[in-house]
């Protein structure tokens, strides 16, 4: 059996982990106080409430730089090197694409039909050399939580459609003689994924775009990765559909067991905007057995930083924390054995609210990317900065069903 060797960790990495497993410790400790306190006074001190959210703070913030730099390492430059490095590295086209797309850039000038850039005359601008491309497509992948769990498909065509077998084939047993009946045939829907457009301006200075020593494909790269990745990851939640992706938390939700073909499960948590007071941990793992056994094994969490708060505070019936640290650096928090995935446009909790979802989401959630990202450089509008008008057809929504499951925070 080949051995897979994970790449060693960088220091600041390394003690971003100390810091949460021991931000943890404290934290256990200080819960655990106060867990005793309830159950002796039916009440905690307010102190040692105040304690308790501080070094939850504390565990949170340190998870989050742990998160950052874990991030910033998956992040690739350009020319392929590590993002301390990517200002001094070469971009991997040269030649006279480079030239011409490097010419357009800092000047308007220098593109032709040759230099194989070919213009958008939809939309104005011209479709950025493929490189150019695939670079932001990975910056994406690794700033938007939601493109790091989910399908990743990229078409030609601005709408993608799907066909899906809604009840499944029909099979049966025979005998090795006997006649084979005609089975009824599979129920077939077509999903459909239209493609929204996503822009950004990012703005320079004419005396940055200037400077030969900046690496301009890299610069663009970059500033649309921030704009883009905010954008799209709200659509993928919440989004409605129309001009956007459409989000998971936007189709019909109904009880767990009793959905259709084109709405999701929910399970209960047990009280009007919380966790039930007894045993909320009960909920939590309704959730985890909500979909099939073939969602489980690739399954995760998915919730914001305050419901992670919330949860981090819990325990199983033995007494252990279900919130767990990552056990070494690039690994997720895992929550009853599951890795939790922190997307801040997830809803807090609140009477009705969506707030923990539960499931396959690659499985279940598929993004769609239209090939060809555009700019469209424009010194005019905002002198004396150039804005580069970029943009990108993205499309999204759910392709299976059952694969995810959601908490709804209201009482039976």
């Amino acid at each position: 059996m080949k051995e897979t060797k994970q790449a060693p960790a960088s220091p600041e990495a390394t003690a971003a982990l100390h810091a949460v497993m021991a931000a943890f410790e404290g934290f256990k400790e200080a819960n655990d106080q106060r867990l005793d306190e309830i159950e002796k006074k039916a009440s905690a001190d307010v102190l040692l409430e105040e304690k308790v959210a501080r070094i939850d703070r504390a565990v949170a913030s340190a998870q989050g730089r742990l998160e950052r730099l874990a991030s910033e390492g998956r992040r690739p430059a350009l020319g392929g090197a590590s993002p301390s490095t990517a200002s001094r590295s070469p971009s991997p086209f040269h030649g006279e694409e480079k030239s011409a797309f490097d010419s357009y850039l800092r000047a308007g000038v220098g593109l032709e039909v040759k230099s194989g850039l070919s213009s958008a005359a939809d939309s104005g601008g011209y479709v950025v050399p493929p490189q150019t491309e695939r670079a932001i497509e990975r910056r994406l992948m690794a700033g938007s939580p939601m493109r790091e769990i989910a399908t990743v498909r990229t078409v030609a065509a601005g709408v993608y459609r799907k066909p899906v077998s809604v009840d499944g084939v029909a099979s049966g047993w025979v005998a090795e003689t006997a006649p084979r009946p005609e089975t009824d045939p599979a129920m077939l829907k077509l999903l459909e994924f239209p493609a929204g457009e996503l822009y950004a301006s990012p703005a320079a200075t004419q005396t940055l775009l200037d400077d030969a020593l900046l690496d301009l494909d890299e610069w663009l790269a970059a500033e649309v990765e921030d704009a883009f990745a905010a954008q799209e990851t709200e659509a993928f939640v919440r989004g409605d559909g129309v001009n956007k992706p459409r989000g998971f938390l936007d189709y019909p939700t109904v009880t767990d067991g009793t959905q259709a073909w084109g709405e999701i499960g929910e399970v209960l948590s047990g009280a009007d905007g919380g966790f039930a007071v007894e045993d909320p941990t009960d909920r939590l793992i309704d959730l985890v057995y909500a979909p099939k056994a073939q969602y489980r094994p690739n399954a995760r969490f998915v919730m914001n930083r305050g419901v992670v708060s919330a949860v981090r505070k819990f325990k199983d019936s033995d007494g252990a924390y279900i919130w767990l640290p990552p056990g070494r650096a690039g690994d997720t928090p895992t929550l009853l054995g599951y890795p939790v995935t922190e997307i801040e446009t997830m809803p807090a909790m609140a009477s009705g609210s969506l707030s923990i979802a539960f499931g396959d989401f690659q499985r279940g959630y598929l993004i769609v990317d239209r090939a060809g990202v555009r700019v469209l450089r424009d010194p005019f509008s905002a002198k004396p900065y150039v804005l580069f008008y970029t943009t990108k057809r993205v499309g999204g929504g759910v392709q299976d069903f059952d694969a995810i499951k959601v908490m709804r925070f209201g009482a039976a």
